[in-house]
Formats: structure tokens, C-alpha cells, sequence
């Protein structure tokens, strides 16, 4: 029998099929097919179980739904998975159960079924061995026995496939770990990824996630799976903004309202609401962005969470950009009072919210506010705190820096300053968000200065596709 691979084989599978957004199905195969395993032992290794995990997996699995069952320790389980003893039927129904398959998957079943070879000579191979019939034998009618028999085979069929509909009604909490794992290395790799090529991962996962959440949970696990619905959707709806998919991105952010008012998560429904609040504030009606900060911030009711000081800056800014500006003063002390109380502030990943993010959204509430020394302050301070690889912050602030500026009477600097942090952003990054940004600096100019040399060079080159400059 050829020498079994080493488990740290299967891990190498199990990342491959997590950065390619494979099937379960698929990585069982690869790791049957490469590492020489039985497809039960490969069942195991897909979901990076060890055996003491298994049993104990399945221990909880009989506690919870099926008394009685028949005890699985490390050793049996050894011995099924290597072929030294094949289980009894009522064992392969509940490693079934475990696994989320069949007994086909399990490489567990045997296949009797007649082998038909159609033609002149029909060989029909059955318990009683080959036997040639001449294909011009008349067919006889089905007995009263077969018929009854057929039906009861219908019976059985579909009796096991509500079973089988029953018994996947769980998902693993070990696979359950594995999706937060491979969703929480999305949110990290979201900072510095371009938002198109990360558009086909976020939504691989959510096919993932989506395809667990079409089946029978308990409560406790659909509430996991519509949180991480929420986030997934959180970042599809950022990354088509960033697009300028405007409608699909407000249709998006809908969705993952909608995912995480069902998971219940009260920080959760909050912050997808202060995220949402982005889309209204760079692309209007402001009212709407306003709306959606300030009910993400009543919903944690000021309480010493990111999440509040996020949706106060948010409320601030769109405040600010209104107008208002007792209203976006108030915002501003709530987000730093909130802020300052946090123990959650900071972290590396799109849903943290760190002192650098906080600063950036007090830098659009000073810039509107026109209170350019607080905001050019609030500006160094966080290009000072962003790292090397990051997205398109840097460049907003920056930007903001230019509208500053141009309020400040100095239109020259302000479109040379817009001009060169736009083409200075790598291609990938410089989308339609970028682009709507920079258009805000000559919207801060006098309406005489537009058409001044520097601000018609700043126009020309926002006009071009981001390929073409």
C-alpha cells in the first residue's frame, strides 16, 4: 500500500482550497487523491481535525441528538479510517452525520446496482453472474411483489433523504472557526488590496457561507452565519463604491443591514450602519448618511465602543459638510470622548477602527468646517500612523489637504497638490471614488478660479480613464 503523506500535506491542501474558494467536496478529493488516504480519513483532515477532535466532535454530536448511539473513541475511529475494521451501518449513519456527506462520500459504500452494457448482446451483471440475453426476449410484466417492492424502495429513498436533510441541520463549530479564520484574513488583506480583484474573493466566500446558511441551523449557528453574511456583504458594498457602482453598492449595503439585524449583534447592526454611511456621504443626499450615523451611534447608546466613535466622526463629517456646525461640534466631542473610553480602538483590519481612522474622518469634519489649521494638524498626525502598505487613505487625506487649500486661497497649490496625489496613487487604486474626491477640490475653488490653467489641467486629467493616465 503506498506510504500515507504527513497532515502538514492536507494543511497545504486546506490553504489552497481556502485562497480558491473550493467546494468541501473538492478538497476531499484532492486530499484523498494526493495524500493516499482513505476518503474518511481525508473527510477529517479537510476540516483540519485531528482524530482527538473527531471523537470529541462526535461526542457532542450524540449528546446533543442521538442517545444511545454507540461510543467512538480514538482507537475505532483509527481503525475505520485506515480499513483495519468497517464500521457497522448504524456507525456509517452517524459518521455521515460528522462529516455532512453520504455514504458514498465516506467510501463507505458498496455499489450492487446491475451493470447494463446496452447493444445487440445485453450482459446484465448481477448476484448470480453474467448472463447474455438476446435483445429480442419480450419484457414481462412487473409482479404485483416488484411493484410493492419499488415503492417501498421510493419510501425508503425519500425517508433517508429527510434524515439526511435532519442530520445536516449542524454545522461544525470546527468548520464554522475555519470560515471566521479565512473571513478575518479577507477583512486584513482588504486594507491594501485594490477593490476589484478583492470583489472575487469576498464573494467566493460568500458563496461558501451562503451555501451553509440554505440549510437547516440551529439558532446559534445561523446567528454566526448572518454575521459573517453582514461583514462579507459590508465589504462587497466598500469595494463596488470604491468602484463608483453606485447602485449595486447601495443595494448591497441593504443586504448586510439586513444580515445583521437578523444575527441580533447589536455592534454588529451598528457598525454596518456607520460603514454604510460612507456611500451618501462622498455620493449624497447627506441627510441619508446622517441618518444612518447617528442610528448606528443610538444603537450602542454612546456606549465605550470603536464602533460609537466610528459612527459619531461619521455624523460629524456628513454634519460638517452640511453645514452644521454646532451639530458636527457635538458629533466631534462625542466620537473623542467615545474613542478615548474604548478598549477596542485599533487592530489591522477593515473593521477596526484605529486612532489613524479616527483622524481621518476628524480631518473631513475640520476640512468642511473650514477650520484648516485643526484639519492640516489631524492630517500629519495620520500620515504619520498609516503603514507602507495600505489603500487609498493617505491619498484622501491628501486630498483634503488640497481642499484646505483651495478655501485657503491658494488654487494653484491646491490642484498641483490634488493633480499629483491622483496620479501618484497606483492604478489599481485609483477608482471612481478617488477620482469624485479630487473633483471636490475644484468645487472648493471660486467659481471665476475654475478655469484657471491648473484647475483645467486637474479637470483633463480626471476626465481620463484610470488606464489611460
Amino acid at each position: 500500500m503506498p506510504e500515507q503523506h504527513r497532515p502538514s500535506c492536507a494543511k497545504r491542501w486546506r490553504e489552497r482550497a481556502a485562497a480558491s474558494a473550493w467546494t468541501a467536496e473538492r478538497l476531499v478529493d484532492e486530499i484523498h487523491a494526493c495524500c493516499r488516504v482513505s476518503r474518511l480519513r481525508a473527510h477529517r483532515l479537510a476540516q483540519g481535525l485531528s482524530l482527538e477532535a473527531a471523537v470529541a466532535e462526535y461526542q457532542r454530536m450524540c449528546a446533543d441528538r442521538i442517545p444511545g448511539a454507540p461510543k467512538l473513541d480514538i482507537d475505532k475511529l483509527s481503525q475505520y479510517e485506515s480499513g483495519a475494521v468497517s464500521p457497522k451501518a448504524v456507525m456509517v449513519d452517524l459518521l455521515c452525520r460528522l462529516h455532512r456527506t453520504d455514504a458514498q462520500g465516506l467510501g463507505l459504500a458498496g455499489d450492487y446496482r446491475p451493470k447494463v452494457q446496452r447493444g445487440p448482446q445485453a450482459v446484465v451483471v448481477d448476484e448470480g453472474g453474467p448472463q447474455a440475453h438476446s435483445g429480442s426476449v419480450p419484457s414481462m410484466p412487473a409482479s404485483p411483489a416488484h411493484a410493492e417492492s419499488t415503492l417501498d424502495r421510493l419510501l425508503d429513498d425519500a425517508r433517508r433523504s429527510v434524515d439526511r436533510t435532519l442530520a445536516f441541520s449542524t454545522v461544525s463549530p470546527a468548520q464554522l472557526d475555519l470560515l471566521d479564520e479565512q473571513i478575518l484574513h479577507l477583512r486584513q488583506e482588504y486594507l491594501f488590496t485594490p477593490p476589484e480583484p478583492m470583489l472575487s474573493q469576498l464573494l467566493a466566500e460568500l458563496r461558501e457561507v451562503q451555501g451553509l446558511s440554505t440549510e437547516r441551523q440551529p439558532a446559534a449557528m445561523q446567528v454566526r452565519l448572518s454575521e459573517m453574511t453582514a461583514m462579507l456583504a459590508t465589504l462587497v458594498a466598500d469595494a463596488l463604491m470604491k468602484l463608483g457602482v453606485l447602485r449595486q453598492s447601495r443595494a448591497w449595503y441593504a443586504t448586510a443591514r439586513t444580515a445583521a439585524d437578523d444575527s441580533g449583534n447589536i455592534e454588529l447592526r451598528a457598525r454596518v450602519r456607520a460603514q454604510a454611511a460612507m456611500l451618501p456621504y462622498y455620493y449624497g443626499p447627506l441627510e441619508a448618511a446622517i441618518n444612518l450615523a447617528r442610528e448606528a451611534r443610538l444603537l450602542l447608546h454612546n456606549r465605550p465602543r470603536a464602533t460609537g466613535a466610528l459612527a459619531a466622526a461619521a455624523e460629524a463629517r456628513a454634519l460638517a459638510r452640511l453645514g452644521d456646525i454646532e451639530g458636527a461640534g457635538n458629533a466631534i466631542h462625542i466620537a473623542q470622548t467615545i474613542f478615548d473610553r474604548a478598549q477596542d480602538a485599533g487592530g489591522e483590519e477593515a473593521f477596526a477602527f484605529p486612532e489613524r481612522r479616527l483622524l481621518l474622518y476628524l480631518s473631513g469634519a475640520y476640512t468642511h468646517l473650514r477650520r484648516s489649521g485643526q484639519a492640516r494638524n489631524v492630517q500629519r498626525q495620520a500620515l504619520a500612523l498609516y503603514p507602507d502598505r495600505t489603500g487609498i487613505d493617505p491619498a484622501l487625506l491628501r486630498l483634503e489637504e488640497a481642499i484646505c487649500l483651495a478655501q485657503d486661497h491658494s488654487p494653484t497649490e491646491a490642484c498641483e497638490l490634488a493633480q499629483a496625489t491622483y496620479l501618484g496613487v497606483p492604478e489599481p487604486h485609483r477608482t471612481p471614488i478617488l477620482g469624485a474626491r479630487a473633483r471636490h477640490v475644484i468645487n472648493a475653488l471660486p467659481p471665476a478660479i475654475r478655469s484657471a490653467a491648473a484647475a483645467r489641467d486637474l479637470g483633463e486629467i480626471l476626465a481620463l480613464p484610470a488606464r489611460a493616465v
